[in-house]
């Protein structure tokens, strides 16, 4: 007994063993005279054809394949369509979110909390006009900045599972209208930053900007140097805050500074770690890729320059001696999973290391806050001009 199939229709036949013949010619008709009755089964997919019972083998030829045939030129037609690219249609309702994930709108709230943590550790009276300006303008910078970055790495971002999803590599909003919002937030930003703050936090907005947009942003594809100049970016708002409130760069400033710059290694260097395989295929030059040694001793590295950073911030009238007894826990544990990072050198420890990060910053900045130096009388009236 074996089973044909034409057009989706399985036929079951019965086939005797034929008796052998000395002549090959002879066999056919042997073959032909043996068939039976030959039964059609009912097929899975077209529900027209019904169960019918065949006499002959000519009449189980003679089905009706027309509906068969028209229903897979119809699904070879739906495929065809669906494979082929479709025009997307941006809606005003979507906007937002799209502008959001374009501008990076997580890593624009960090730089924006940075940057206020700076304004309320400066030694200034705290005024809330310039303060709302100094979060408006470092806000629209940080935007201006994201979406210039997103704009010059669509071909790279496409090959990344991390990035594929970005809206200029989905195609939900041309380039032109990327661009166009960028200029939107840093003309602004930096008008507000410069004219509505003062000229040197101004400054440093558009400097952060260039930094960020035309040197770290094709550096990440040529050296691992990037990782230090993207530091360099995230260390500049606490000092855009710190000016803002005072008008000037001093220790304070630069210990802040400092503080964001080291956090960045053991943050960003256990998260690249657990992405090694998506940063290769994407083309970026990063430690964990080429320099995976290097990548974990420099995260241990500055673990522990937060240590000392943080005893340095009572002698540099930041705070108060308070504040590195307290913060030492969190600082040694940051180290431990540092340390761990360096010697296991696999994504349990990168992981812990990561999440760690997350709250020690914001932790750290707040008992910085509580602790900080009261101002002294000479300055109660904030800095002149």
């Amino acid at each position: 007994m074996y089973v044909t199939r034409l057009n989706r229709s399985f036929n079951q036949q019965i086939k005797p063993k034929p008796e052998p013949v000395p002549s090959p010619f002879l066999e056919k008709a042997s073959l032909d005279e043996a068939k039976t009755e030959i039964y059609k089964m009912r097929p899975l997919s077209p529900p027209s054809l019904s169960l019918s019972r065949k006499p002959n083998e000519k009449e189980s030829i003679e089905l009706e394949p027309t509906p068969v045939i028209e229903g897979s030129i119809a699904v070879g037609t739906e495929t065809k369509e669906e494979k082929q690219w479709k025009e997307m249609k941006l809606r005003v309702d979507d906007l937002p979110g799209i502008l959001a994930r374009l501008s990076k709108i997580k890593l624009t709230a960090l730089v924006v909390s940075t940057t206020s943590a700076g304004f309320a550790l400066a030694p200034a009276p705290f005024d809330w006009p310039c303060f709302l300006l100094t979060f408006v303008g470092t806000g629209l910078a940080s935007c201006a900045a994201n979406s210039i970055n997103q704009f010059f790495e669509v071909p790279f971002d496409s090959n990344m599972n991390r990035t594929k999803n970005r809206p200029l590599v989905r195609g939900q909003i041309s380039p032109l209208l990327a661009v166009s919002f960028a200029a939107c937030c840093a003309v602004p930003g930096v008008a507000l930053l410069t004219w509505g703050v003062n000229p040197l936090t101004g400054a440093l907005g558009l400097f952060n900007i260039f930094l960020y947009t035309c040197c770290y942003t094709p550096l990440k594809r040529i050296s691992i140097a990037n990782t230090w100049v993207g530091a360099v970016v995230g260390a500049i708002p606490p000092l855009m805050g710190w000016t803002a409130a005072t008008g000037s760069l001093d220790a304070g400033a630069f210990l802040l500074g400092g503080i964001l710059y080291s956090w960045q290694f053991p943050h960003f260097n256990a998260l690249s770690w657990g992405l090694r395989e998506d940063y290769s295929r994407g083309g970026y030059c990063m430690m964990s890729v080429t320099h995976p040694d290097l990548c974990r001793r420099v995260a241990l590295r500055h673990c522990l320059a937060l240590v000392a950073m943080s005893a340095a911030a009572p002698a540099l009238d930041v705070t108060t001696w308070t504040f590195p007894v307290i913060a030492l826990p969190i600082n040694l544990y940051i180290s431990y999973l540092g340390f761990r990072f360096y010697r296991d050198a696999d994504r349990k420890s990168s992981r812990k290391l990561f999440f760690c990060s997350l709250w020690h910053l914001p932790l750290f900045l707040l008992l910085m806050l509580t602790c900080k130096r009261p101002a002294a009388q000479g300055d109660a009236g904030g800095p002149q001009s």
